[in-house]
């Protein structure tokens, strides 16, 4: 019954979508890489490795680093999500590549009330391309060019999307604003019509703090979000506290959802393997959503 009702409410917002001025694709709308999540799922400020290229590209240029990383997000029931990133530098400018896939499993099928007739997965997938540039001290632009394919039952449908993103640091020390507009493009139609991608756009500041007699550094967030062909604005906070530059502990807070509005998380560094984990509860029986992510550094 609870998968029914998720997959109804899923279907619903792509239905939606097809008919109105709100948008589908709503995987897109999945936030990426624990860290981030637990720490409000803005993204925009306040994570410099390679999970930044979701949410601001721009972030990126200050990633010398190449990394790989794998995230799986276990959300609502039988809904997952898996995300793998490498990050590399050619000729020093950044680059990410990332995959995307999601999937709703054993959704059933019914022509009239009574046994299940069969059962299908509804999937959707996106591959991207993510790079930054510095064009100007202490101002950093960067772009993502995606792919994105989804398929439910018989149907299927694929599109390109773009992200953009830019950050500026001179207002003070540890202070960092950011901004991104994402999912800018469009599908092919799916059966009928066209599903709109969720265009959203995100504006944050970070502030860091460093203690650096007590190996302790305190890393603060705020933004806010809004889907721009959707009504609401969602505004987040977030914190993480380290030691040594090796364990954290994260917190954060999303403002104007029903389902969902608190959410934590922790993070290990053991030489060259990052260890995140994030935690979102979640309302109305729907399943809680669990993120762990795993982040090697070739270049330590």
């Amino acid at each position: 019954m609870k998968k029914a009702l998720f997959f109804f409410y899923f279907l619903t917002t792509i239905a939606y979508a097809q008919t109105s001025s709100s948008s589908g694709l709503s995987f897109l709308k999945l936030g990426s890489g624990a860290k981030n999540i637990a720490m409000s799922d803005l993204g925009v400020v306040g994570n410099n490795d390679l999970s930044s290229a979701y949410y601001n590209p721009s972030l990126l240029i200050h990633n010398n680093t190449s990394q790989i990383s794998f995230t799986h997000n276990s959300l609502y029931i039988d809904l997952s999500s898996e995300v793998v990133n490498a990050s590399f530098r050619l000729f020093g400018i950044p680059f990410v590549l990332g995959l995307n896939t999601t999937t709703i499993s054993n959704i059933e099928v019914r022509s009239r009330p009574g046994e299940i007739e069969s059962t299908f997965n509804a999937n959707y997938f996106s591959a991207g391309i993510s790079t930054a540039f510095s064009f100007w001290e202490n101002i950093n632009t960067g772009i993502t060019f995606k792919f994105i394919y989804e398929n439910l039952f018989s149907d299927e449908a694929s599109g390109f999307g773009i992200d953009l993103g830019a950050t500026y640091s001179a207002l003070m020390d540890n202070f960092t604003l950011g901004a991104s507009l994402r999912n800018i493009g469009s599908m092919n139609q799916l059966r009928l019509e066209s599903t709109k991608l969720p265009i959203d756009l995100r504006a944050g500041a970070q502030y860091k703090l460093d203690f650096n007699d007590y190996m302790i550094s305190l890393n603060s967030i705020a933004g806010i979000q809004k889907y721009l062909h959707e009504s609401g604005i969602h505004a987040h906070l977030g914190g993480e506290l380290s030691y040594n530059k090796s364990f954290f502990l994260r917190i954060g807070f999303i403002s104007g959802h029903d389902s969902k509005n608190l959410s934590t998380g922790f993070g290990i560094l053991w030489k060259s393997l990052n260890i995140d984990y994030a935690y979102v509860p979640v309302k109305y029986g729907l399943g809680d959503y669990h993120i762990l992510t795993f982040i090697y550094t070739f270049d330590n």
